[in-house]
């Protein structure tokens, strides 16, 4: 079976594309695509939304919660 979704080219490093990410709000509902992340892991862009702002470029860690 083919992918037909295509995902956006990373216009920072153009080697990875940017992956989207979904969370779940503070009482348990679900945010789609709360965070776009490139998946070239030299790169490391992202772009996401936190409280209704949008960051992009924070460093990426494994979250142990």
């Amino acid at each position: 079976m083919e992918n037909s979704a295509q995902f956006p080219q990373c216009l920072k490093c153009n080697g990875g594309v940017l992956i989207p990410l979904s969370d779940y709000g503070r009482e348990g509902a679900s945010i789609r695509y709360k965070a776009w992340v490139c998946s070239n892991p030299e790169c490391g862009y992202n772009i996401r939304i936190d409280n209704g702002e949008i960051s992009f470029g924070r460093n990426i860690s494994q979250s142990f919660k």
